[in-house]
């Protein structure tokens, strides 16, 4: 690491800190050439994932498209942003050991809705109503009855 003060390259660790949910580290540093204290954060890097679109397409697998419009649904909810990162997370292992580096979108929309169906019900409607791409009243309705109904075991 170089130092952001005097782009040194020698420096300590000083303290190291895993994240609540155990995909990266911080850790402390300070610079032995001019005594600077910064931070750094080690986080695993995933081998390329992909997403095959419903056309055809394929680009790069984006976290940051879902974490954001996870954030849109989950906006004045009381959910926090580490139970975002973390539905993303426990998404993204599930989806990778499911179809490999080459993910379908509709699974992931669908992993994202059936995780944050348990999560919050009003962001899950919020989500669905993008995701799903409602073309009545009725539909969103259907929706919305589909969530209250019993669950049978």
């Amino acid at each position: 690491m170089r130092c952001p003060k005097c782009a040194s390259t020698l420096d300590k660790v000083i303290d190291s800190r895993v994240s609540k949910d155990g995909s990266a580290i911080r850790r402390r540093r300070e610079c032995l050439d001019c005594s600077h204290r910064f931070s750094t954060s080690e986080q695993i890097l995933r081998e390329c994932l992909y997403v095959t679109k419903r056309d055809g397409r394929r680009e790069d697998f984006d976290k940051a498209k879902i974490i954001y419009s996870l954030r849109r649904a989950c906006q004045k909810r009381p959910v926090d942003a580490e139970q975002v990162n973390m539905l993303v997370e426990d998404m993204i292992d599930s989806l990778e050991a499911e179809y490999g580096l080459e993910i379908p979108s509709t699974a992931i929309g669908d992993k994202v809705m059936q995780n944050l169906k348990g999560i919050d019900p009003i962001a899950y409607i919020r989500f669905a109503s993008v995701y799903k791409d409602f073309k009545n009243l009725d539909e969103f309705l259907d929706e919305i009855s589909d969530l209250n109904a019993p669950k049978l075991l």
